[in-house]
């Protein structure tokens, strides 16, 4: 029974945390505003976040950095980059990054 207690306190104090962080900004009675190097670190922060998801996916495979050139994802990424820079459109980049990488990874096994 005391599980079912802990359990039950753990989930409304999480409850009660994600209400009062998401309606902070309600609460404040004067509007608030970043500071000027907060609001130009944010500008970044997107780019960062997306190299870090994509750089470890294309660059390491089972833990290890790819030490191979023999690695379908080492042409696809650059292919999809170019696509990307040059129409600006993320269908384009998707589509000409897989037709690079599906017949270089089913075809030949890289």
């Amino acid at each position: 029974m005391s599980t079912d207690l802990w359990t039950l306190a753990v989930i409304f104090g999480l409850a009660g945390i994600t209400v009062l962080t998401r309606c902070f900004f309600f609460i404040l009675d004067r509007p608030w505003t970043l500071p000027h190097w907060a609001h130009r670190a944010l500008q970044y922060a997107p780019v960062a976040a997306l190299a870090g998801v994509i750089a470890p996916e294309v660059l390491v495979a089972g833990g290890h950095i790819v030490s191979t050139w023999q690695d379908a994802r080492i042409f696809a990424a650059p292919a999809g980059a170019l696509v990307y820079f040059w129409r600006h459109s993320v269908l384009m980049t998707i589509a000409v990054g897989m037709a690079v990488y599906l017949p270089l990874h089913l075809g030949l096994g890289w």
